[in-house]
């Protein structure tokens, strides 16, 4: 039985980690673009939680099944946990990833090179349903320079602790196994499995 879902993206690294994770539970994922929406919606929130239902509520006004989103962020502890929240418009706002990694690289050298990745996913099942929310974060440091061209976002400058392994070199499987988006879609997973 197949089990519609739209996810508040049209990003295909983002779109596909989902479907490896939720497939094989009969779950069919859907992006906007697949049904022909064109929503965009202005990240006003003051933290990942709003920033997410505020994309799938959006998204829950047009689509007549389930809906989810997420927001994230790459928090750096000598940044003060930024870019954070702020993490896609700062990579926009410094000319796109190669010129952020350079940025953020300056800006830790010589300080303390802990960062993580935080993920909130936020569930509707209806328009009118109550949010639900996932989270899931994801340990580690900045490398001294960006390494391979594997994943997506910030992932080459960013080494994960718990598999011991850089996210610019990292395979699907690792990726789905450690990232902050893995471990808050799990969490989706138990949920959806009940």
């Amino acid at each position: 039985m197949n089990i519609q879902i739209c996810l508040a993206t049209n990003n295909k690294g983002k779109l596909e980690e989902y479907r490896k994770i939720l497939a094989p539970m009969g779950y069919v994922i859907y992006s906007p673009s697949d049904l022909n929406l064109d929503i965009d919606v202005e990240e006003t929130g003051e933290d990942y939680r709003s920033n997410a239902y505020l994309k799938a509520k959006a998204l829950a006004e047009v689509v007549p099944f389930p809906v989810i989103s997420d927001d994230s962020g790459l928090e750096i502890r000598a940044m003060n946990n930024q870019p954070g929240l702020y993490s896609a418009r700062f990579a926009k706002e410094c000319g796109g990833y190669p010129k952020a990694f350079e940025k953020i690289l300056s800006e830790v050298e010589g300080k303390d090179r802990y960062a993580q990745f935080r993920c909130c996913i936020c569930y509707l099942s209806s328009k009118d349903a109550k949010p639900l929310f996932f989270e899931g974060i994801c340990p580690g440091h900045i490398l001294n320079a960006p390494v391979g061209d594997h994943g997506f976002g910030y992932d080459p400058i960013f080494h994960c602790e718990e598999g011991d392994v850089d996210f610019g070199t990292a395979d699907e499987k690792t990726k789905n196994t450690y990232s902050h988006r893995a471990k808050a879609i799990q969490k989706l997973k138990v949920f959806l499995a009940i």
